[in-house]
């Protein structure tokens, strides 16, 4: 009669159990980060023999909590995600480029400069005419300086959420320690035990957003995490979370990891939101050097012109800008008045104006605003191609994630199964007890 009690008791437990674990799947049904967990349940077969303490015979157990994961789904997700979140990123900064260079309508501001010049070449001698080559020079160098800006400004703003990720993904790289080392602490096949290792997915997944990583399980569950690969610096191992920094000198920007001891080391990310930024922060970079290069052209273009001719006074030309020696595109107009703008070939009168032709064949030859408008052209069909390619990638990443759902994510219809199923089993071993309590007490009974 013990034994039948025991079969009960025992079919109870397991499927108490049982239920408590299909209600935690149905509860998490919406929950991405949650990976189906399924009972274990083993008969404990009877025996043979009078050995009355041993476990044979004695029912049923749910001795083991089953977690649906799967290592590749789980890797092709986040090598899908490192790859769009670049993209997206990298697009980010390509957009702000685009902004910065049409923020100061630098290549009309610099037609509008020549197109005075051409203007002038009708009549040398106007005062309002050379005002106005005055005023277009100074609107050309405003424009300078605030595409200039602009560019300064998206580089320093770059800086900043950058530091803000490499600072994320140092914490991440904490969480999944402190994760690894639960992991240790943790009776295994346990709902606890589970719930660790959706954490310890979750944070991986997060971290592969910000760059690309190279994971390795090892047979407690513990993630030993590298940046860039499997030959990349450690981010974070069973005993030891590294610090990741990013940094800028000049126009060169780079990511190390810091581990607790030892020598930081240099990585540059092939994917996730800190590889956009690397590359969106090379091409701020270069557009502001090219930048410079096109203002430096023009101020030494339209001064060596200046120099070759006559002013209205009849004298030599100065120069038109005066430039900053530490950057090109700080320049302003030099001259106090229009009459100093040297309009005349050298001894040829104040009526001529062949300087000012000569300044109208270099602006076709140098290319200002052409060189200007390639700067614009080329970043516009760079984010037009990101655009197209994060689109597929966004595709890729839903069918991941699709995939990824199908293998370990709840289904509502089968755990309703099992929900009956249990139920049914609990009810039975319920009923187990209640007829050997019957039985009993019917034993008791007899005279």
């Amino acid at each position: 009669m013990a034994d039948l009690l025991s079969i009960g008791a025992s079919g109870v437990r397991t499927y108490q159990t049982a239920l408590t674990t299909t209600s935690e799947n149905i509860a998490n049904a919406g929950n991405a980060s949650y990976v189906r967990r399924t009972p274990s349940i083993r008969e404990i077969s009877g025996g043979t023999g009078y050995n009355t303490s041993s476990p044979n015979g004695m029912g049923a157990s749910a001795f083991n909590i089953l977690r649906s994961g799967n290592a590749y789904a789980d890797q092709s997700l986040r090598t899908a995600s490192s790859d769009l979140s670049r993209t997206e990123a990298g697009s980010v900064w390509l957009e702000r480029v685009e902004t910065a260079l049409a923020s100061g309508g630098l290549s009309s501001r610099m037609t509008a400069f020549f197109a005075a010049g051409t203007a002038l070449q009708a009549d040398p001698t106007s005062t309002a005419l050379r005002a106005g080559m005055l005023s277009a020079g100074t609107s050309v160098a405003d424009a300078f300086g605030v595409t200039a800006r602009a560019l300064d400004d998206a580089a320093a703003e770059l800086d900043g959420q950058a530091g803000q990720a490499a600072a994320e993904l140092t914490r991440l790289n904490q969480a999944v320690l402190k994760v690894n080392q639960g992991l240790v602490r943790t009776a295994p096949g346990t709902s606890a035990m589970a719930g660790l290792l959706d954490q310890r997915d979750d944070l991986l997944q997060q971290m592969s957003a910000l760059t690309d990583i190279d994971v390795k399980i090892d047979d407690v569950g513990r993630a030993t995490v590298r940046a860039t690969g499997p030959n990349g610096p450690v981010l974070v191992d069973p005993r030891d979370a590294s610090e990741v920094a990013y940094g800028r000198t000049g126009n060169n920007v780079a990511l190390a990891v810091r581990p607790p001891t030892g020598a930081p080391t240099l990585f540059d990310p092939d994917g996730g939101t800190l590889a956009g930024m690397v590359e969106g922060a090379q091409r701020i970079a270069s557009n502001r050097d090219a930048l410079g290069r096109i203002a430096t052209d023009l101020v030494e273009t339209v001064n060596a012109q200046q120099a070759a001719g006559d002013d209205l006074k009849g004298d030599d030309g100065k120069d038109f800008f005066t430039a900053s020696a530490t950057d090109p595109t700080v320049f302003t107009v030099a001259l106090a008045s229009g009459d100093g703008i040297a309009a005349a070939g050298r001894d040829k009168g104040t009526r001529d104006a062949s300087n000012l032709a000569a300044l109208g064949a270099k602006r076709s030859s140098v290319g200002f605003e052409g060189r200007v408008q390639s700067l614009v052209t080329d970043n516009a069909a760079t984010l037009k191609q990101r655009r197209l390619v994060a689109d597929a990638q966004t595709t890729i990443r839903d069918g991941a994630i699709t995939t990824r759902s199908e293998l370990t994510g709840v289904n509502l219809d089968n755990e309703a199964v099992d929900l009956l199923k249990f139920q049914q089993a609990y009810q039975a071993s319920s009923r187990v007890i209640q007829v050997a309590k019957e039985t009993f007490q019917s034993i008791l009974e007899i005279r």
